[in-house]
């Protein structure tokens, strides 16, 4: 089992930055794969950014160029910085992890909430 629990959510002006964190307890030496994922009011759950235990990154189209994800093996917790929000990036983020075995699990949820 591996519990995840997100934080750094918030409200902020188009353009500003937030960062979101999420830490990862329990079998988290498990964990191949991380990832962030939103999800707006009315649409589907989307990927935003991944990073796997090499550190290779991929992003969502939307957010390239302006959202680094990043990770800390020895603190089992990886980071969303997001920079130059816009409006159209307000939704629930969430945490997941992907186990070896292919295990999933989520977070709770952090909201995100940029104002034009």
């Amino acid at each position: 089992q591996v519990q995840l629990v997100e934080s750094g959510g918030g409200m902020v002006q188009a353009g500003g930055s937030l960062r979101l964190s999420c830490a990862a307890s329990g079998s988290s030496s498990s964990i191949v794969f991380m990832c962030w994922f939103r999800q707006a009011l009315g649409k589907q759950r989307e990927l935003v950014a991944g990073i796997n235990r090499s550190g290779t990154t991929d992003y969502a189209a939307s957010v390239r160029g302006r959202f680094t994800i990043s990770r800390d093996n020895a603190k089992n917790t990886i980071n969303l910085q997001m920079n130059s929000l816009k409006p159209e990036d307000t939704a629930i983020y969430y945490c997941r992890s992907q186990t070896f075995t292919g295990a999933a699990y989520w977070g709770q949820g952090t909201q995100v909430t940029v104002s034009s």
